[in-house]
């Protein structure tokens, strides 16, 4: 298309701080100009959406395509368009594909591959250790240089603290992040910063889920460590007695936990304790979730992310609500876009408070099982903006 012209929606804006209706302008690819009443230019695709928020592209960065090595769970192809139907125009990919990402050849080999089937921007997180064992860390700056924008042995914890360390201290020198599966959870957080300490290497804490961990990064922040982490849509809202009562779709690791976990990791989000939301997309097959010896851990989230938010945090403020899913995870990973200032990548994602059911029979992944199943859900996505490019619309915007 030559232009696009969102129209009429309230505009929030972190970087900006900008939370006004205005008009959005996308042209070549980039943001081209916001202002009030903008005239159509020629050629140019019109998008109403009074009523709805529009705001820089969402990144979920922390997502399973499950590619290289398992397209029975998750191809390039499915896990990105189930990016763009739940509003996300950017996602980091994690490592535990077979073979791991951890060489430059793999690296290029999913570039290719996105550039092929890809609906959304990927950003490849890179391993920790070869092959993700945690005995040999990698090169960093090689994967780095194939475009790894982060670094993680995700779905498993890197045992060896002198691993951890020495791998560190390698990369320090490194843009990426280091991205920690920390399990047994509070144990190993309060392991990973003090390598983070010892290191000075950038540090980010995965999906994080109980008490005693937020308080562990409150106390390495007070002490000058840099770090950051993030909580999911399903340990914002489910308990363990939840789980215990849904089975096997609930089954995800790190587990559900307590009450008292789930309003302490709403009260990390809300005083900045938490800096991101992430969705932990891991879909599996339905054979390998019903396995009632061994039901595979993790569930499909990309498609019921930001509602699920908005149902779990109905009092958090739009501006902060669009600093998580977009500002913040683009500053944690160093890539561009999280703002709708002119010259920024046109990316964006408009979505409305409209409540939906979630019905998993109609996810675009390959993944159809999610504890949120058959749950009505508060804040509907609308539209996803790639580079200008509509990559997923409802029906009435369309029209």
């Amino acid at each position: 298309m030559t232009g696009l012209l969102i129209a009429g929606g309230r505009v929030v804006d972190p970087v900006t701080s900008l939370d006004a209706v205005r008009d959005v302008r996308i042209r070549n690819g980039i943001v081209a100009e916001i202002g009030e009443h903008l005239e159509p230019g020629e050629g140019e695709t019109v998008l109403d959406v009074v009523g709805a928020v529009v705001a820089p592209g969402f990144v979920d960065m922390h997502v399973h395509l499950r590619e290289p090595g398992f397209p029975h769970k998750e191809t390039i192809a499915t896990g990105t368009e189930a990016a763009v139907r739940g509003g996300f125009s950017s996602v980091a990919c994690m490592p535990n594909t077979n073979p791991a990402l951890d060489a430059p050849s793999t690296l290029h080999w999913l570039a290719q591959s996105v550039q092929d089937f890809g609906r959304c921007r990927v950003y490849p997180i890179g391993a920790i250790t070869v092959g993700r064992k945690g005995r040999e860390p990698c090169d960093f700056a090689a994967l780095a240089g194939a475009g790894a924008v982060g670094f993680s042995d995700d779905g498993d914890t890197v045992a060896d603290a002198g691993v951890l360390g020495a791998a560190a201290l390698r990369a320090r020198g490194v843009a990426g992040v280091f991205i920690s599966h920390c399990e047994p959870e509070d144990r190993i957080v309060a392991r990973d910063l003090l390598v983070a300490a010892e290191s000075g290497k950038r540090w980010h804490l995965a999906h994080l889920s109980t008490r005693d961990a937020l308080e562990l990064v409150r106390e390495a922040r007070a002490g000058g460590i840099h770090v950051t982490c993030e909580a999911t849509p399903h340990h914002l809202t489910f308990t363990a007695a939840d789980a215990r009562e849904i089975g096997p779709a609930a089954r995800v690791n790190p587990p559900l936990r307590s009450e008292a976990d789930v309003a302490a990791l709403r009260q990390g989000v809300r005083d900045g304790t938490i800096d991101a939301l992430a969705s932990d997309h891991a879909p599996h097959t339905e054979a390998e979730k019903i396995d009632a010896a061994n039901p595979a851990p993790g569930f499909s989230g990309l498609e019921i992310a930001v509602g699920a938010y908005s149902g779990a945090l109905p009092d958090l403020p739009m501006m902060r609500f669009v600093e998580l899913l977009s500002t913040n995870p683009v500053r944690i990973l160093g890539i561009d876009g999280g703002t709708l200032r002119p010259g920024a990548p046109g990316d964006v994602t408009i979505f409305a408070q409209r409540s939906w059911v979630v019905d998993p029979s109609r996810f675009a992944s390959k993944g159809k099982s999610t504890p949120f199943a058959g749950r009505r859900l508060p804040c509907q996505v609308l539209a996803t903006i790639v580079g200008g490019n509509l990559r997923y619309c409802v029906p009435e915007l369309a029209g």
